[in-house]
């Protein structure tokens, strides 16, 4: 146990380092890691040796070195940066110098760590950076500062230490303090991109501050000369002054910045528009020799023309146009050329363009070819410079568009109609279905009828024969479909397998009745496709103009609706669309919506019925159930919501609220007791549960919440839905074996119903086989239910499957299933589906009892 907790400590500590790397370094490999810790390390070791090495100051002293650090540390927030260049330095480094010559390199350490702190602070919004920066600042302090220690006392041991040496030294260790400060802080950047320092790199771009560094160097040499001449005393006079000077130059070169700003944009805008002026005399004149080069080499027809349409000039690529030289064009007027039912509005609009009434005019219309054909043109035609009145001149422009006005009719066609069948698409439909409903409403005699067809099996023919099949199979009874309607009814293609007719002129709804009927019959015959022959079937869905339709799109919906009711119905069958029909979609969207809250709210609630050892009866577990009251309906049955939770994808949060409580509630009874550790947990789940790439991990983390055995729980899947999901879902199977590996058991619900196949139920993770309640209520002796009943024990025996019978309703039912050897059972003869509190109750039953529960509720 003790082995097993530190494992487990040292795991939860290795994922908080691995957190805190993620958040502050997650751009830094091992090495510059290795590096950052090393020197932060390093760092807060020579503060802490700093501070306590304060402490042999004296008063004085040390009253000294906090000013001077203070003042450091204040100097951080106000920067000077030089005008027109990137570069800047902060007055702190003087009285970090002064204090190192003053009080030694531990004072001068604390005011360095506490300059770089505010700089990193205010540059950087990383904490790397804000950490690091005064511990490597401190390391190159103490280190520098200990040289220039070392080195002053060897010279003044030798009586070599003048004021003039000492000012070389504090700049050569200003120079040395920089080097070793600029080197560790920039390590970090080398380290992590895999790169070796470049000394001229480095040196190219911080020079300049190093000899920032020197000044600084030799002005805090200047200062500690003076202090040792006239006493400490006159610092008080000098750092104000200095301070002063510093904040004077600061906000001058900002002043100078500023104004250097406004004179280089003054002068960028000076520049600008003389080079506007340049290029607008520039563009002139290259617009004149480009205006006269495009109307000669233009590729479309170009003409000068009067107000009243005569030609004064014209291109080449005109007279190409219309097969004419420019001597039979020049003097006549532009109508002449153009076809008679044209030429009217095309002078109007010149005269409008002449007179200034708008800025240029397009048309498209037909001129005459010399050879007699119609060319189709756009023509747009505009002023040319500024006269306008009789004077004016116009430009027009005529481009062959015969090509386009082919290709539109072709799109035109591609756009309403589709393309696999040729039948109208969607669009096209909608169109004769408005102007059916617009002749109906002027004229209510005008009647109409949609029907709305979909097949019942086009899905199981483009699974099972492929797409190509799929499309064939459409191209044909699309071809059937317009065989069998009158020659004036509309056929379209809506999408998929859906296709839709208008009926118009139809005398009454037995007509469209009628109609749906003969299509059927065609539809029914046997369509061959690749040799192979499919037969199909389609669901129908009606409606008429008697319903008082306004918008087409109600007249789509209702036949919809009718459609997916003959669906319902069993298929292969029509329905008409009546006003009930449109009641029962709208109480099923509002159901659906209630549903939606009631799920958000935790309103479901859910029933647990108890399973029974039918051999001794013994209570060996429960099946949750989700129950639904509403406030106005009452008890919702599981039948009417559970599909719709299905439709509309709801279906994910019911069943995991289910698993959620049914765990839960299931743990807390294990904790009654070890009598109670045996009880399992049934929870039925749906198809599409079954098909979400989650849905392992959701059944995990109910179990794992709920602190629950994985073998304790059994997920319930129906026959059919199992059998479906394996032949069309490839993820099935996987989650599947990712359920069975958790430990979770997994039960076929209503078996005997579907089509199992013995090598599924033999190869797959399935550990029970639900007898159907169909097949147990109508079990009488040597009946047919019987020997079904009778088969499916044997079969599960055989697999090595428990096998569980519902719907016990009577004792000579319990009394068979025993004979037959069937292990399990629940039924409202056992016991009904009860609340967690009644549970509770027949739970204490068996606690005063100290046996088996009856078998009788």
């Amino acid at each position: 146990m003790s082995t097993a907790a530190s494992l487990e400590t040292s795991t939860v500590r290795t994922g908080a380092l691995q957190r805190l790397h993620a958040a502050l370094m997650p751009d830094y490999n091992r090495k510059a890691t290795l590096y950052w810790w090393s020197m932060v390390l390093i760092g807060a070791l020579v503060l802490l040796h700093s501070a306590l090495a304060l402490r042999e100051l004296s008063s004085a002293a040390l009253l000294q070195t906090l000013a001077g650090t203070l003042v450091a540390t204040l100097a951080g927030f106000f920067p000077v940066r030089m005008p027109r260049a990137k570069n800047s330095f902060v007055a702190g480094e003087i009285f970090i110098f002064l204090v190192l010559l003053m009080h030694g390199p531990a004072a001068a350490t604390l005011a360095a760590a506490g300059e770089a702190l505010v700089g990193s602070w205010r540059t950087s919004r990383r904490w790397t950076s804000r950490i690091a920066s005064p511990a490597m600042a401190a390391v190159a302090m103490y280190g520098a500062g200990s040289l220039l220690h070392w080195g002053t006392d060897a010279l003044q041991a030798r009586g070599l230490l003048g004021d003039g040496v000492l000012l070389l030294a504090a700049m050569a260790f200003s120079i040395a303090y920089f080097v070793a400060n600029t080197l560790l802080v920039t390590m970090v950047l080398y380290l992590k991109r895999n790169e070796r320092p470049v000394l001229r790199e480095l040196f190219g771009s911080f020079g300049w501050i190093a000899a920032t560094y020197a000044g600084s160097a030799s002005v805090a040499g200047l200062l500690t000369l003076t202090v040792a001449q006239s006493g400490p005393g006159v610092l008080m006079a000098i750092v104000p002054i200095v301070g002063l000077m510093l904040a004077t130059l600061h906000f001058f070169f900002k002043q100078q910045a500023a104004d250097e700003a406004v004179r280089r944009s003054r002068v960028e805008a000076a520049e600008r528009e003389a080079q506007q002026a340049a290029r607008h005399v520039r563009e002139l004149r290259e617009s004149e020799q480009r205006f006269h080069s495009a109307f000669t080499h233009a590729s479309i027809g170009m003409a000068l023309v009067t107000p009243d349409g005569t030609l004064r000039q014209v291109n080449r690529a005109l007279r190409a146009l219309l097969g004419l030289d420019e001597q039979e064009m020049l003097g006549r007027r532009l109508g002449e050329f153009v076809a008679a039912e044209d030429a009217p509005e095309l002078l109007a609009q010149l005269a409008r363009v002449a007179t200034q009434q708008c800025e240029s005019t397009a048309l498209e219309l037909r001129c005459r070819h010399r050879a007699g054909d119609d060319v189709w043109v756009a023509l747009n035609a505009s002023l040319l410079g500024d006269h306008a009145g009789e004077n004016a001149t116009l430009i027009v422009q005529l481009q062959d568009i015969s090509a386009r006005r082919v290709a539109e009719q072709r799109l035109q066609h591609i756009a309403f109609h589709d393309s696999l069948t040729g039948l109208p698409n969607r669009a096209h439909f909608h169109a004769h279905l408005a102007r059916a409903v617009e002749r109906h409403r002027a004229d209510p005699t005008h009647r109409f009828a949609v029907m709305f067809l979909d097949f019942d099996r086009f899905k199981l023919i483009n699974d099972s024969m492929g797409h190509g099949a799929g499309d064939e199979f459409l191209v044909q009874v699309a071809r059937r479909i317009r065989i069998h309607v009158r020659p004036g009814d509309v056929v379209a293609r809506l999408g998929g397998d859906e296709f839709a007719v208008l009926c118009e002129n139809i005398e009454r709804d037995a007509h469209a009745v009628h109609l749906a009927e003969r299509l059927q019959q065609a539809l029914r015959q046997p369509v061959l496709i690749n040799g192979t022959e499919i037969t199909s079937s389609a669901s129908i869905g009606i409606t008429s103009s008697n319903i008082g339709y306004r918008l087409p799109e109600e007249v789509l919906r209702d036949a919809d609706i009718a459609m997916y009711q003959a669906k319902a119905a069993g298929k292969a069958r029509h329905a008409l669309f009546d006003a009930g029909l449109h009641q029962q979609v709208s109480d099923r969207v509002q159901l659906e919506r209630e549903l939606r809250r009631a799920l958000d709210s935790g309103r479901l609630s859910v029933v647990y019925q108890p399973l029974h050892d039918l051999g001794n009866g013994r209570l060996t577990g429960f099946e949750a159930l989700a129950r639904w009251r509403h406030p106005v309906h009452g008890d919702i049955p599981p039948s009417t919501f559970i599909p719709i939770a299905e439709e509309s994808a709801l279906i994910g949060p019911l069943t995991d609220l289910v698993l959620d409580r049914a765990c839960r509630q299931l743990r807390q009874w294990h904790a009654r007791g070890p009598q109670y550790q045996h009880l399992r947990m049934q929870v039925n789940v749906s198809g599409n549960d079954l098909t979400h790439t989650g849905f392992a991990q959701r059944v995990t983390r109910a179990i794992v919440n709920a602190r629950l055995q994985p073998d304790r729980l059994t997920l319930e899947l129906t026959e059919n839905v199992l059998m479906d999901r394996l032949d069309h879902e490839g993820g099935t199977l996987s989650q599947l074996g990712a359920l069975r590996e958790l430990g979770v058991g997994l039960s076929v619900d209503d078996f005997g119903t579907g089509y199992s196949s013995l090598s599924y139920l033999s190869s797959l993770p399935i550990d029970s086989l639900k007898i159907d309640a169909s097949f147990v209520r109508g079990m009488q002796v040597g009946s047919k239910e019987a020997e079904v009943v009778r088969a499916i024990v044997s079969l599960g025996g055989s697999l090595g499957k428990r096998v569980i019978a519902e719907g016990i309703e009577t004792e000579s039912q319990l009394a068979q299933l025993r004979e037959m050897g069937c292990e399990s059972g629940q039924g409202f003869h056992l016991s009904r589906p009860m609340d967690p509190d009644q549970i509770e109750l027949l739970l204490d039953r068996f606690e005063d009892s100290s046996t088996a529960l009856p078998l009788a509720a």
